[in-house]
């Protein structure tokens, strides 16, 4: 290994002030693994003269790629399955119970490359647009390639069998040589858009269902606090938040109630709660980095 600990400090406190990951001693060789491809397409023998480059002379496009490199992409179809059996059985009839006219909106936040997306995607395509219904999903990443991916709609065989049921495939995949396309209408379904969770946030919809699954557990308290609030004004008061399975608002944020479905946590806004103004004082969501 290559990397100090000076260098590896540095890198954390980069990594956590442009996206509030929280890189932890012991995470040396995920550093040393994720950034020795961005040092050596820069021309670098190793990760200790990047960091080196970067503390002299730091420019955006690097501490992006650095920071693109440190995410998590960690991605599946109906990941954990029980969620996405909620989401049917639970969220969808209710959703359909909202004014016939009104769009249905949903949140994919951190969508990675998009297979969260297009699995809720493929759920409304069978459950809600036949009935005459519309609905658009927002996809959000930090990465911008993972973005453009999510866009595309293009999996590999690999990606395809990480979960997606055969029937489901047939029914919503066209072929495209070695590779499987989203059909049209998933893909005219889905929107992608870059989002910091860490930063300050852009104009958003009201949203009927949030999924911010496997995103918090790499957050500090005081960004998980943060995010969960702001989560709350984005959200309508009868809306859903999806969170992953190792994940809670318990001791975080005490505006959400917790009902369970199919053995599954769902959250929702707690009836009179707050869902005036998101607080902007967090630390963590105010990107202060300046070079």
């Amino acid at each position: 290994m290559t990397l100090s600990a000076d260098a590896f400090a540095w890198v954390s406190a980069l990594v956590h002030r442009e996206s509030a990951i929280v890189l932890a001693p012991g995470k040396e060789y995920l550093v040393e693994s994720r950034l020795l491809p961005v040092a050596r397409a820069a021309g670098l023998d190793d990760v200790a003269a990047l960091v080196a480059r970067l503390r002299a002379a730091p420019d955006r496009q690097t501490v992006a790629e650095v920071v693109e490199a440190m995410t998590t992409n960690e991605t599946s179809w109906f990941r954990d399955g029980t969620p996405f059996e909620a989401f049917r059985s639970v969220v969808v009839p209710e959703l359909l119970e909202l004014p016939p006219q009104r769009r249905i909106n949903i949140w994919s936040a951190a969508c990675s490359s998009g297979q969260e997306a297009y699995t809720i995607a493929m759920i409304l395509a069978e459950e809600v647009l036949p009935r005459g219904r519309t609905a658009e999903i927002l996809g959000t990443d930090l990465s911008q390639s993972m973005l453009d991916r999510t866009r595309e709609g293009c999996y590999g065989q690999l990606e395809i069998g990480r979960g997606l049921p055969a029937p489901m495939l047939v029914r919503h995949f066209q072929r495209r040589g070695t590779q499987w396309r989203v059909n049209d209408q998933l893909r005219a379904m889905v929107r992608v858009q870059h989002l910091n969770l860490a930063d300050r946030w852009p104009m958003l919809p009201v949203f009927d269902v949030v999924f911010l699954r496997n995103v918090l557990i790499y957050f500090d308290t005081e960004t998980k606090r943060a995010i969960l609030q702001r989560v709350r004004q984005v959200l309508s008061p009868r809306g859903f938040l999806f969170l992953g399975g190792a994940e809670t608002t318990l001791g975080l944020d005490d505006g959400w109630t917790r009902t369970s479905a199919h053995g599954f946590t769902l959250y929702r806004p707690t009836p009179g709660g707050t869902h005036g103004p998101a607080p902007t004082t967090a630390r963590a969501l105010t990107n202060a980095s300046g070079w």
